[in-house]
């Protein structure tokens, strides 16, 4: 189920990087909430858990639907351009037509990334959880004071736990969206598939982002597309499309962005096999030539040959030549990617 965006034309003026104060504080936010799968933010969230005011946190949490995995729109940048201050851009949420930014909010609540929501919207979330009822409850009836809490909020919380990191970790955004525009002023709109979950398709004309829902966006000089590297957003890959904005990519710096779902389906597929799991947790430590797997399995070397090519062929093996000899180690890092658990299961 894939976002395809249909490129206009190849000018690289339709792509830009945007470093965002904003858009990393909501990364920060959402690693705090779920910092189960966010192992790099690990320390600040211990600091933050630490030295914030108890108050600060519980509203923290009470907002936290608004930064999960559907991202209110808002939260990342709403226009190309320079690069603002977390003031400019907490003023640019306070300019939006009250209409968008009701609707961006809602949308967020109940996770849907199209515009229109149709139907009752509070009884969606009703469904959902209580704490997105109340939410959208109070968006619905005071949207201008809503937003006034909300931009407060973000505004106190900047200035007491993120404002002191945020010179930091502008400058290593800076170094990776000064290296993107490199990228894109050599390849175009096409730098855009140099992202692991990207494949471009038809010549270039569309690129194709694996996403859990289908989605058809344009881009071009009438809507750019914004780049926003995040250090605390990995590995998320979020993806914005509200209509009349620009199109939102924010993506994970510091490690790969994920896999394609894809690759994802076919090293499981591949995993599936009692035998090959076996042969994952005999070469996980040390490399092992075949006819060492094969006496350890009671194999033969054509059979256990077999299963190494497709642990080879879903890239989850490195192989290593001495002499005539090839030993075969697991890429434990691939298997990583696919889940601690598994990973933990092998070491057993």
């Amino acid at each position: 189920m894939p976002v395809t965006l249909l490129l206009s034309s190849t000018d690289s003026a339709s792509i830009t990087v945007r470093v965002s104060p904003l858009a990393e504080l909501c990364a920060c936010l959402h690693a705090l909430d779920e910092p189960g799968h966010h192992p790099a933010a690990a320390r600040w969230v211990a600091r933050v858990h630490t030295e914030t005011d108890e108050d600060l946190l519980t509203r923290a949490t009470a907002w936290a639907p608004l930064w999960s995995a559907f991202r209110a729109r808002y939260l990342l940048p709403l226009s190309a351009g320079r690069a603002r201050t977390i003031e400019d851009e907490l003023a640019e949420i306070e300019a939006l037509p009250i209409g968008d930014f009701t609707a961006m909010t809602l949308q967020a609540l109940v996770g849907k990334n199209s515009a229109g929501l149709g139907g009752d919207v509070l009884q969606r979330l009703r469904l959902i959880s209580f704490s997105r009822v109340e939410l959208g409850t109070r968006v619905h009836d005071d949207p201008e004071g809503f937003r006034r809490e909300l931009t407060g909020f973000l505004a106190d919380f900047a200035a007491a736990a993120f404002e002191a990191d945020w010179p930091g970790l502008r400058t290593a955004l800076a170094a990776e969206a000064a290296g993107r525009e490199r990228a894109i002023a050599v390849r175009g709109p096409l730098a855009i598939a140099d992202f692991p979950t990207a494949t471009a398709v038809e010549g270039g004309r569309r690129i194709v982002l694996d996403k859990l829902y289908n989605a058809t966006v344009p881009i071009g000089a009438d809507r750019p597309c914004l780049l926003v590297p995040s250090l605390y957003g990995r590995p998320h890959f979020v993806v914005k499309h509200y209509p009349g904005y620009p199109v939102a990519i924010q993506y994970g710096v510091g490690t790969s962005v994920g896999l394609s779902l894809e690759t994802a389906r076919q090293r499981l597929a591949v995993l599936q096999h009692p035998t090959r799991l076996k042969l994952c947790y005999a070469i996980l430590r040390n490399p092992v030539a075949t006819a060492e797997l094969a006496n350890q399995l009671g194999m033969t070397a054509p059979q256990v040959s077999r299963h190494l090519r497709h642990l080879r062929e879903a890239e989850l093996v490195h192989v290593h030549r001495r002499g005539s000899v090839v030993y075969y180690q697991l890429d434990a890092e691939a298997i990583e990617r696919l889940g601690v658990d598994l990973l933990s299961v092998l070491y057993r």
